[in-house]
């Protein structure tokens, strides 16, 4: 794995995405913690499922997921995200060493990257590809959330999936299970639903990958993919999660919030579902 860059990745959609302004985000996260609801969780917290449309359209739903960690404190959190852009390797990272948002700088867990590049070269006979000044919103859009949630300063340890098979995805979440066992991390898999269907359709296929989700099935998600009753374009993200965290101990998953783009678009002819999760360990 080479690693040429050595900078800080800046922020390619701050200003679209999400405020540029530092007071104007915190208090749009704030706003929506404030509003989620939660049940009562049921053992600790290992992962969690949250989607990565603009705050505008997915926030609240992914304050969900972000409120059940809300005061913890982790090392590193693994955001593990699709790749929107194409590349020709299958499994990638970053080849910064930090990322950065308007709530600050974020560093990059070079030791652990290490550690699942070289796993997954025994896994799966390939490694990760680092790459620079990418223009992926999955991963990054996550960050500021964590960055308001979690009472201390935290590494990341990013990886993109372009190969999105349940192969890589297995594959990936041994790796994972492995290389984290040993560490205080936090996981987040972030994916949205379906996307641009008539909202009835909508519900349909995504309460149909959420059940699965629920019954913490990921070999299920795949299965839906398949015979087109459920999607997800971070379907590789969300099963090496699940698989990672089953590996880790995990023995549930709480759904937490379900809606879709319409909810602000008012447009429900052709919708984007998002959903939220939490995966958790019995203590």
């Amino acid at each position: 794995m080479e690693t040429e860059s050595t900078n800080i990745r800046p922020s390619p959609i701050a200003g679209t995405w999400y405020s540029a302004d530092p007071a104007s985000l915190r208090g749009s996260i704030k706003g929506y913690l404030k509003e989620a609801e939660l049940p009562d969780l049921p053992g600790e917290v290992i992962a969690l499922i949250v989607p990565h449309a603009g705050y505008h359209y997915s926030g609240l739903v992914a304050a969900y997921a972000f409120k059940s960690i809300l005061g913890h404190q982790y090392d590193s959190v693994a955001v593990i995200a699709p790749s929107h852009h194409y590349y020709a390797q299958a499994i990638l990272t970053s080849a910064h060493r930090a990322y950065e948002t308007p709530l600050g700088i974020v560093p990059v867990e070079q030791s652990a990257v290490a550690e699942i590049n070289k796993s997954l070269q025994a896994e799966l006979g390939i490694g990760l590809t680092a790459i620079a000044n990418d223009d992926e919103h999955a991963l990054e859009i996550e960050l500021p959330f964590l960055q308001c949630v979690l009472t201390e300063s935290f590494s990341l340890i990013p990886i993109m999936l372009r190969e999105q098979s349940a192969w890589a995805a297995k594959g990936l979440g041994k790796s994972l299970a492995a290389t984290l066992q040993a560490r205080k991390t936090l996981m987040v898999a972030s994916s949205d639903l379906s996307h641009f269907y008539p909202e009835e359709h909508a519900n349909q296929l995504d309460q149909a990958f959420l059940a699965e989700i629920g019954a913490f099935n990921p070999s299920g998600l795949y299965a839906l993919k398949a015979s087109g009753e459920g999607q997800a374009c971070g379907l590789g993200a969300i099963a090496a999660v699940m698989w990672a965290a089953k590996a880790l101990g995990a023995d549930q998953v709480t759904v937490l919030n379900y809606n879709t783009s319409a909810a602000v678009t008012h447009d429900r002819s052709s919708v984007v579902g998002y959903g939220a999760a939490v995966i958790t360990k019995s203590t």
